[in-house]
């Protein structure tokens, strides 16, 4: 697993052993940034279940300003510090443009946004029964008005959630197959 585009092409990124974290793949991230294109130079970011920092870090490495990883997971933590140290050497980042918090995405404080660009990979397993009710009660308080949400899920779930409408899909469909879902806020 590597950053795949802008000034950090090409450094690895580091995962902890084991099935406890998924990673995007390399080709769904290069997916996911050539939709969003110009719109990630300067943006503010979040990397929400953050992982190994994979979408967040790509943002940096292509212009992104500012941005914060939120996870929850020690041992995951380990890794997602040391490869925002590596991603930000590589492209000359301020470290203090980029905060690291560890936690779960449900206690973030209510002040830490707007972020034009969120990023969102859960597990699985608590997509369905948790993600309408973060979304309303957490995300819709930190994403910009012009703001969008890319949130990996499997191909085989679509999630209506209220008050948000899907502006993209990309990747398969089917079950465990990786997808991005653009989701931006409904305007009245």
């Amino acid at each position: 697993m590597r950053i795949t585009g802008g000034a950090a092409r090409g450094i690895q990124l580091t995962a902890p052993k084991g099935d406890g974290t998924r990673p995007a793949t390399d080709q769904l991230r290069e997916a996911v940034f050539s939709s969003l294109g110009s719109r990630v130079e300067g943006a503010r970011i979040a990397d929400f279940f953050a992982g190994t920092g994979a979408y967040g870090l790509e943002a940096m490495s292509r212009g992104a300003c500012s941005g914060l990883f939120v996870e929850n997971s020690r041992e995951v933590m380990a890794c997602l510090k040391k490869n925002l140290s590596a991603v930000a050497k590589s492209c000359g980042a301020s470290s203090s443009n980029w905060r690291v918090l560890a936690q779960k995405v449900y206690t973030i404080p209510v002040g830490l946004g707007p972020f034009d660009i969120v990023f969102m990979d859960p597990p699985y397993a608590m997509i369905e029964e948790r993600m309408p009710q973060i979304f309303e009660e957490h995300i819709s308080k930190v994403v910009g008005p012009d703001g969008v949400v890319c949130f990996e899920m499997p191909g085989n779930l679509d999630l209506d959630l209220t008050g948000w409408d899907v502006i993209r899909r990309l990747g398969k469909k089917g079950k465990d197959k990786p997808t991005a879902v653009f989701y931006q806020k409904r305007q009245p």
